[in-house]
């Protein structure tokens, strides 16, 4: 989950992930993605700003729009709790939209990025 080598596994949308140096995210690393999304291509990098090893990474994403990604992971009693976070504001031609479409969208994506996690992590045990 927090090494770029892994994001076209369970990171829905993108094409492509373009780290400026190999292996797991630490603070200040960027990446360049390629992403579908609302029937747009588009390339888009973030910035690590945060990082927690084993428990917290939070990128900050410049474009397509400006938000803030936090990816949690947390021990339970039976294994990990993982939890997305993304807060930001469309603009430019995804401001055009809907609030209430774009909110229901990314919740989708992250909804549906979290099972092709799970499913990527049950399937090595």
């Amino acid at each position: 989950m927090f090494d770029p080598a892994n994001d076209l596994r369970w990171t829905g949308g993108i094409t492509s992930s373009r780290p400026a140096q190999p292996g797991p995210l630490v603070e200040g690393v960027s990446v360049v993605r390629t992403a579908r999304f609302l029937g747009r291509t588009f390339d888009y990098g973030y910035v690590v700003t945060r990082h927690e090893p084993g428990r917290l990474v939070e990128l900050e994403v410049e474009r397509p729009f400006p938000m803030v990604v936090t990816y949690e992971l947390e021990d339970a009693p039976h294994g990990t709790l993982v939890a997305i976070h993304a807060v930001g504001a469309p603009a430019g031609f995804f401001g055009r939209i809907a609030a209430p479409l774009m909110a229901r969208q990314v919740h989708r994506s992250i909804a549906a990025d979290l099972e092709r996690l799970r499913a990527c992590l049950e399937l090595r045990h």
